[in-house]
């Protein structure tokens, strides 16, 4: 079934109510690589209870099935191919909230370069209505092109600076790594059965790119931030590789006033895994 404009502009899910608990919290930190130093406070204030924070990308698996499954796409040759952040406030280690969610806009690239769809969220927290955070995530159909809709490429990437990095940190991730993430949420069996893995051409299961994004995530919160979370108040990625678990990450960084950009390589592969990144930090 080729996709359709309108119903897709229509697309939208309003006060979806979500909880999360502490363990949650927990779960999230430790499925990206926070706590693997316990002796280190500044880790284990996202591991441990007593004064619990929240990493702020966990806001992306807040929200259930940001990008679903049944919109009449082939969701076979669906790529993540961007995620976006903005923090309002820090995250509370656990709270009820309320969603909207929508597609925010859709491009037809043509037959044989597919469709972008562009989809936002927007939370609050339950008790007062306030705002808490706003994810979005574009995905390309790659066999949906050519349904008729507004051609366009979507909005231009954020570009890096064109110096040597001025600061790099390398997380490896553990050869179980998509077992743990996964219980945050997104269960797809690309990332646990070897099977279904290799019959959509990888070797073996491949990390969640948002467990991608979260590594990048702690890579500048612990160099840039020393783990002081107030300071993030917006993240965005463009997914361009995925990694497969055991990989190490390497993070380089170019700081610019309150922009870090970022980009992200799986060092043995010699492998980039996320371009165009950009924290933006609170003035």
């Amino acid at each position: 079934m080729a996709l359709n404009y309108d119903e897709l502009m229509a697309t939208s899910v309003r006060d979806l109510k979500h909880s999360y608990s502490d363990k949650d919290t927990i779960l999230y930190a430790q499925s990206i690589g926070l706590g693997r130093d316990p002796t280190d406070p500044r880790e284990l204030a996202y591991v441990y209870e007593p004064a619990l924070q929240a990493v702020p990308t966990m806001a992306t698996v807040l929200v259930p099935d940001l990008i679903p499954a049944d919109l009449g796409w082939n969701y076979t040759q669906v790529l993540h191919a961007e995620q976006r952040l903005q923090i309002h406030r820090p995250l509370p280690a656990a709270a009820d909230i309320r969603i909207d969610k929508r597609v925010a806009d859709v491009f037809d690239r043509g037959p044989k370069r597919g469709a972008m769809i562009l989809f936002e969220a927007e939370a609050r927290l339950a008790k007062d209505d306030s705002a808490l955070f706003t994810a979005g995530a574009t995905v390309l159909a790659r066999g949906d092109g050519g349904f008729g809709g507004a051609p366009g490429k979507g909005p231009e990437p954020h570009r890096p600076p064109r110096r040597e990095p001025d600061l790099a940190c390398e997380f490896a991730t553990r050869r179980d790594q998509a077992l743990l993430f996964r219980l945050n949420g997104d269960r797809n069996p690309l990332h646990v059965d070897p099977r279904i893995a290799k019959a959509a051409g990888f070797p073996l299961p491949i990390l969640h790119g948002l467990c991608t994004y979260g590594v990048a995530g702690h890579a500048v919160l612990r160099t840039i931030c020393d783990y002081d979370l107030t300071l993030i108040s917006g993240f965005d990625v463009r997914f361009s590789a995925p990694v497969l678990p055991g990989d190490t990450i390497r993070t380089d960084m170019w700081q610019d006033g309150n922009i870090v950009s970022f980009q992200c390589t799986a060092v043995e592969r010699e492998v980039v895994v996320i371009r165009n990144g950009k924290c933006t930090l609170k003035s």
